[in-house]
């Protein structure tokens, strides 16, 4: 009986420790995407741009078979600027939403690279902060779940000592 204790308390240290190495991986991947927005947000110019084309896709990236019959596509917006030296660009931005979160022929405020305008991205809350959110978040809330995991073991443990 002492064995099987010590398995379930060997067992819950483990997915304490799976579970805070995993939160903890996934808050590091959302701040090194949080430092890369502000990283980019220093360097950024500013220009006025314009929806020319909203792009529909439906992206399977990892996702199985049985579930890509859910899968709706995104409209990912195509926008065109002029850069402060005069080049006229245009970029697809890289995040899609269904319904769309912009119209075609909508007016929108571009942030870019003064060195490689190609490097451009809308001026909003998705474009900048999404990703870091949802790693950073994810992380927490994971490492968290761990962090509580593994203060229940720890005073069970003492308790049964």
């Amino acid at each position: 009986m002492v064995q099987v204790q010590v398995r379930g308390r060997a067992a819950r240290r483990w997915v304490a420790f799976g579970l805070i190495a995993f939160g903890s991986l996934f808050f590091v991947i959302g701040v090194v995407l949080a430092g890369m927005s502000v990283s980019f947000l220093t360097d950024a110019e500013r220009a006025s741009g314009t929806v020319v084309a909203l792009e529909w896709r439906t992206d399977h990236g990892g996702t199985s078979r049985r579930n890509r019959g859910d899968d709706r596509p995104a409209a990912y917006p195509v926008v065109e600027f002029t850069s402060r030296d005069g080049t006229r660009t245009t970029f697809q931005d890289s995040t899609g939403s269904n319904p769309p979160a912009y119209e075609k022929g909508e007016r929108v405020e571009v942030l870019y690279r003064a060195d490689s305008p190609e490097d451009a991205r809308i001026d909003g809350f998705a474009s900048l902060w999404l990703l870091p959110l949802i790693f950073g978040g994810l992380g927490l809330l994971v490492a968290g779940a761990g962090t509580v995991v593994a203060i229940v073991t720890r005073r069970r443990s003492t308790v049964v000592r």
